[in-house]
């Protein structure tokens, strides 16, 4: 018996008659101004805190490898020069202005001086002079370490002059055993000087009146907007000319009978090398190199200076007082009086 498929299905549902379509899903309302402002403002607001939290990651890991920085640099100057078994002359520099603070200032050199006269292989020191001189204190804390330590020790002394060794910086070389110069070095100015201005002139023609209050009547001795004192000028030259026999005296007492003294010597005058040997004020001709391979006969050289690391530098150009505060209480030696 045959029969077609499609007899066999069911027929289609009625569509349903009066029943409602379902609602289609309500739209949102639209933001009002108040509401796109707040929007806004909070946008605002997180990007503001991300760019905050992102600079204070920078900033911390900055400060890190700045602290990082100088703790190696310390480290590093605390080790200065690496200890060697080979026999060498030892050189330390006397650079610029002696003064506090600066690359020829008593704290460093005195540090170099030390490791210099401590190193068994050292056979000698040689100071290596460069300077207009300075500070007569600093200049005499120099002096005096070096006699003590060529007395501790029983290391020859040797000074060589560059371009200049004048004043403070002759002061310094009188303590060495000898004195090598250039024909053209500048060498003496074994002097004292005390300068400034004066603005009184001025003032007066500006209208200006000066209006100073001491206790004490020598409070506002040398002060450039008040008329000279001359008992005050008087007391000033007698400290000079105190200062200045001292310096005489060093002098004297370092060049010995080497010394041809004229009028001129203690002068403030300056010569050259060649006029320096001549008087007495130096010894000889040479230079670093000539020193270390004729007089100390060890041909090999070894720099003890003592110079400001990369941190220091860094912190003082910037101006930064607390970063360099710290450098400078954790490498300063006790303070010298």
């Amino acid at each position: 018996m045959s029969s077609n498929s499609d007899d066999t299905l069911p027929p289609p549902m009625p569509e349903p008659v009066g029943v409602p379509a379902a609602p289609a899903a309500p739209a949102a309302p639209a933001a009002t101004p108040n509401e796109a402002l707040l929007a806004q403002l909070a946008r605002d607001f997180l990007r503001e805190r991300r760019l905050e939290r992102r600079w204070r990651t920078v900033f911390r890991l900055f400060w890190l490898g700045l602290a990082a920085l100088l703790v190696y640099s310390l480290w590093q100057q605390g080790r200065h020069v690496t200890p060697t078994t080979v026999p060498h002359t030892a050189l330390v520099e006397v650079r610029g202005e002696i003064a506090v603070d600066t690359a020829a200032s008593a704290e460093l050199l005195l540090a170099a001086l030390k490791d210099a006269f401590k190193d068994e292989a050292a056979q000698a020191v040689v100071l290596r002079i460069n300077s207009p001189g300075g500070s007569p204190v600093q200049a005499g804390i120099v002096h005096d370490e070096i006699k003590r330590l060529k007395k501790l020790h029983g290391k020859p002394v040797y000074a060589v002059v560059e371009e200049m060794c004048a004043s403070g910086a002759y002061y310094i070389a009188a303590a060495a055993d000898e004195i090598y110069v250039d024909k053209a070095s500048v060498v003496g100015s074994i002097g004292v000087l005390m300068d400034g201005f004066g603005f009184t002139g001025l003032m007066s023609k500006l209208g200006v009146e000066r209006r100073l209050l001491t206790a004490g009547d020598n409070k506002g001795m040398l002060d450039p907007f008040s008329p000279v004192n001359p008992r005050q000028q008087a007391y000033a030259q007698a400290m000079l000319d105190q200062i200045h026999q001292q310096f005489i005296a060093v002098v004297r007492e370092g060049r010995g009978k080497r010394l041809k003294e004229t009028p001129d010597t203690f002068s403030g005058l300056f010569w050259n090398g060649e006029q320096a040997v001549q008087q007495g004020l130096a010894d000889h001709f040479g230079n670093l190199d000539y020193v270390a391979r004729e007089v100390v006969k060890a041909e090999e050289i070894i720099d003890y200076t003592t110079h400001d690391n990369f941190a220091e530098r860094f912190a003082k150009r910037f101006g930064a007082a607390i970063g360099y505060g710290a450098i400078k209480a954790l490498r300063e030696l006790p303070p010298l009086r």
